[in-house]
């Protein structure tokens, strides 16, 4: 929600965890629209370099979807989908296996992008993708 600063000039956007959090809280109701379980959200890999899974789900299957979350208001630079590069997905992939060594059975998993193009607040609600399989963890050993 945008607010206005002291001098009652133009609005003041949220911050960027803020804005985050609130593109996580869109995509998560978005596919537990669809069917989809949560699991946990915001799990982090230990040690310098490690990485953040934003949401894992879970399908009636079974599969384990670990979830990237990105937002754009723009589409400069090719929007939000764009956003997640080898690095990002280097680091997912290595939180989800952080979180995968804690479990007893592995179940079988996929790498999702949920991406929202556009304003959270704004008058037009932003547009949501969902990316099934947007990458895979093959490599990243």
């Amino acid at each position: 929600m945008a607010t206005h600063d002291n001098r009652g000039s133009a609005p003041v956007r949220p911050g960027g965890k803020a804005r985050g959090d609130a593109a996580e809280v869109r995509a998560l109701q978005y596919l537990q629209a669809h069917g989809l379980r949560l699991v946990q959200r915001n799990v982090r890999s230990p040690g310098r370099g490690g990485g953040e899974v934003d949401l894992i789900m879970a399908e009636a299957d079974g599969t384990l979807v670990f979830v990237e979350v990105r937002q754009r208001t723009r589409a400069d630079h090719g929007g939000a989908a764009a956003s997640v590069g080898w690095v990002k997905q280097r680091r997912i992939v290595f939180a989800a296996r952080h979180f995968l060594a804690r479990l007893s059975y592995v179940p079988p998993c996929r790498f999702d992008v949920v991406v929202l193009d556009g304003e959270l607040e704004g008058p037009e609600p932003p547009r949501i993708e969902w990316l099934r399989g947007a990458f895979d963890a093959s490599g990243w050993d």
